[in-house]
């Protein structure tokens, strides 16, 4: 991906993700990563990702993921399927399945890294839970479609 994709992030034009997302074969998917959001659902994803890091409600990394889950104040987890190896993240939807949390794979590493509000490629997030939270509509209705993956 061009630094013409990394300088235009920014600006929240989700229109740019679903060209990338459409056009950039460059993202290779590994079958394993299941179940995987479409376009739609990983621009939706991606949002709210970004709008849980401003409200401090979001962990990064495939350890901090697992420490959320472990202490049940996980909503849902994101994971990305290009992640390579893709063992690296796989303890995580066993956990999940075991503490009923939903999860669901995103194409591309990268674009989660920008979306948790970071340079680098993040491989794993938690958006958590918080009582008195503007998101909890929108996290349940994204809690709702992930589940929908899953059946």
């Amino acid at each position: 991906m061009g630094t013409a994709y990394r300088r235009h992030f920014n600006t929240c034009n989700s229109d740019f993700f679903v060209i990338n997302l459409q056009m950039g074969s460059e993202v290779a998917v590994n079958p394993k990563a299941y179940p995987l959001a479409d376009a739609q659902l990983t621009i939706t994803i991606l949002d709210l990702v970004q709008q849980a890091a401003n409200y401090k409600q979001l962990k990064k990394g495939a350890n901090e993921a697992t420490k959320t889950l472990n202490r049940g104040i996980s909503e849902f987890i994101v994971m990305a399927a290009d992640t390579e190896p893709l063992e690296i993240l796989l303890h995580l939807p066993l956990l999940a399945e075991d503490k009923n949390v939903p999860y669901v794979f995103v194409p591309s590493k990268q674009a989660l890294g920008r979306a948790c509000g970071v340079t680098r490629p993040v491989i794993a997030c938690s958006v958590t839970s918080n009582e008195g939270s503007q998101l909890k509509g929108q996290i349940q209705q994204l809690k709702d479609a992930i589940e929908k993956l899953l059946i």
